[in-house]
């Protein structure tokens, strides 16, 4: 008896986990907050707000997260002129002290954000805009295509829908 309700227990606490997340890309969470953050950053004073909108733009968050994947897993991560670069921005944002103190969850996403956006502007650099201009459509669109087929990608279609209710 007591295995069975320790099972259920976990099983509970399993869905519960999954439950906070909209999506996942090779196992690695995106949760609720962090997309909703992102999300609201670029959608300004649009309160009513649609599942199929949600789900539109958690696709491109999710090609997004897919380049920053790939841009890792290429070094661009350790790169010194991206370390540089991110150093500087950090130095940027503390001297305009807007609330944003280091220990503080708007502080870690911005430079999460920047420093995700950093990497995918320099894998796009590298595998679109350095390549000619009427080819770059295509090549991002089979670098996307690509990534999609390369990672593991779970959309939480309850929570898309629960987060739409907000």
């Amino acid at each position: 008896m007591r295995k069975a309700y320790c099972i259920i227990v976990f099983c509970f606490f399993i869905n519960g986990a999954f439950a906070q997340n909209v999506a996942t890309i090779n196992g690695k969470p995106i949760t609720n907050k962090e997309f909703m953050w992102f999300y609201k950053k670029n959608h300004i004073g649009n309160s009513a707000v649609s599942a199929q909108d949600l789900e539109s733009y958690l696709n491109q968050y999710i090609n997004f997260k897919l380049k920053v994947l790939d841009a890792k897993e290429m070094g661009l991560d350790a790169d010194t002129a991206y370390l540089a670069e991110i150093k500087n921005y950090e130095a940027a944002l503390e001297a305009q002290k807007k609330g944003t103190a280091k220990s503080s969850k708007t502080y870690t996403m911005i430079m999460n954000e920047y420093c995700d956006a950093a990497l995918m502007f320099n894998a796009s650099e590298i595998k679109i805009w350095n390549k000619e201009k009427d080819d770059q459509e295509r090549l991002e669109k089979e670098w996307i295509d690509t990534l999609r087929k390369k990672y593991i990608i779970k959309i939480n279609q309850n929570e898309v829908k629960k987060l739409a209710k907000l």
